[in-house]
């Protein structure tokens, strides 16, 4: 690209920027008059700092500009050469110091190198007034060298800015070079300090993000896992009152009694889910398992043993018992269904077996289920736990979840115990 099309394109970007700083001061200012009149914080921050922001400080300059045109420097050539130079670089510096992979750039390093010679050279050559280009070249420094070598660069041209001053004005050294100082390590503690707010602010906004989006996945796993398994439950007590109203008229309305008993529940529930408080009783799933797979014509055979489990562990153990017992019915084919409930000291597993086809559903693959089992999944890890599924040791689908014992709180009749049955089967 010729010298012209690169100039014409760095215009283009710079009017761009300029407008986008136009239009984030309005929004600004919008803010902060409705924070004076509603007393809320304003969100926005106002706009971004940029190398418009450090333009203005090139007024310090109008001192060399002023000598200049008055005829009182020596050789006016060099000196307008030397103070477009340095003019020049300076805005290409301060322009670069905000986008951090050209801050960071090798070239941006060169470049405050040879800005820093012709510094040097202009105060070195001419003196007065041309001293003072050394804190805007600290204001340059300050705004690239934000790490850990700032104190060194900053320090190391204080004392340039000393050494030249004192060769050509003598006391007024302690102004350029405290100027000098001052400049470097203002600019840079503020720009680093904005920098810092704004990732904050970022950082924020990403964290309630992410939060929104764990709340959607959440609300869609429960309505998933409550809406599936009632819906299954209604098809299938459904289609049980139509094989019945022919010759059992009573267990037709019985069925029926059901469908309309679970589509209460399933409303109750649904409420709590949008909630974000409902929890599942381990019993009562059991007990719905139970009525669903002997309306499917599934053989259901429960067992359980092992200590009394706590709320959470109850909970999550609820969930793989309705989306498996809903998997069963819907996918398998199986005439039986085995759910198992053992339960340790520290560790509880429950497994449902069935004698199907091995199927869980038209989305399952290998080592865990559809959709359903997916997010049971993600929520039994997050617990601490594990939920495996596939094709049994010799028919049908298998899911095990296993848990960590969340002990229930003691009550009175856990502190006064009655003789325990041996383990026996539900049914």
């Amino acid at each position: 690209m010729s010298w012209s099309g690169r100039t014409r394109r760095r215009l283009r970007h710079w009017r761009e920027v300029a407008a986008r700083q136009r239009a984030a001061r309005q929004r600004f200012r919008a803010g902060q008059r409705e924070w004076r009149r509603t007393g809320r914080p304003p969100e926005d921050l106002g706009p971004a700092p940029s190398g418009f922001t450090l333009l203005p400080w090139l007024l310090m300059g109008m001192g060399s500009f002023s000598n200049l045109f008055q005829g009182e420097a020596s050789n006016p050539v060099i000196a307008g050469l030397g103070l477009f130079t340095f003019n020049s670089l300076y805005i290409n510096v301060v322009f670069r110091a905000f986008v951090k992979e050209k801050r960071e750039a090798v070239s941006t390093r060169v470049t405050l190198l040879v800005m820093g010679l012709v510094t040097c050279g202009l105060a070195g050559g001419y003196g007065g007034s041309w001293l003072y280009f050394f804190p805007l070249l600290g204001l340059a420094v300050g705004a690239v060298m934000r790490g850990p070598q700032l104190g060194r660069v900053g320090v190391g041209l204080t004392v340039v800015a000393a050494a030249v001053s004192a060769h050509r004005s003598g006391w007024d050294a302690i102004n350029v070079a405290y100027s000098t100082l001052l400049s470097t390590m203002v600019t840079a503690a503020i720009l680093s300090l904005t920098d810092a707010v704004r990732e904050l602010r970022a950082a924020r906004e990403e964290l309630a993000r992410r939060a929104v989006e764990k709340e959607r996945l959440r609300f869609s796993r429960d309505l998933h896992d409550l809406l599936g398994h009632t819906l299954s439950v209604i098809v299938v007590k459904s289609e049980a009152a139509r094989r019945l109203a022919g010759r059992d008229l009573d267990a037709a309305l019985g069925q029926i009694s059901d469908i309309e008993s679970v589509g209460r529940q399933a409303l109750t529930e649904i409420r709590e889910a949008v909630t974000g408080y409902r929890e599942g009783s381990l019993i009562t799933e059991l007990d719905r398992a139970r009525s669903v797979l002997g309306a499917a014509g599934v053989e259901p055979v429960l067992h359980r043993s092992g200590p009394p489990l706590g709320p959470q562990t109850e909970t999550l153990l609820a969930w793989v018992v309705r989306e498996a017992v809903t998997n069963v019915v819907r996918h398998s084919g199986a005439t039986r269904c085995e759910i198992t409930l053992s339960g340790a000291p520290e560790r509880v597993r429950l497994t449902v077996a069935d004698n199907g086809t091995g199927a869980a559903g038209p989305e399952s693959r290998e080592g865990i289920g559809g959709t359903g089992l997916t997010g049971l999944g993600e929520r039994l890890t997050a617990a601490g736990g594990s939920l495996t599924a596939g094709p049994g040791p010799r028919l049908g689908f298998t899911v095990t979840a296993e848990l960590p014992v969340d002990h229930p709180e003691p009550s009175e009749a856990t502190r006064n115990p009655a003789p325990e049955p041996p383990p026996r089967a539900l049914l």
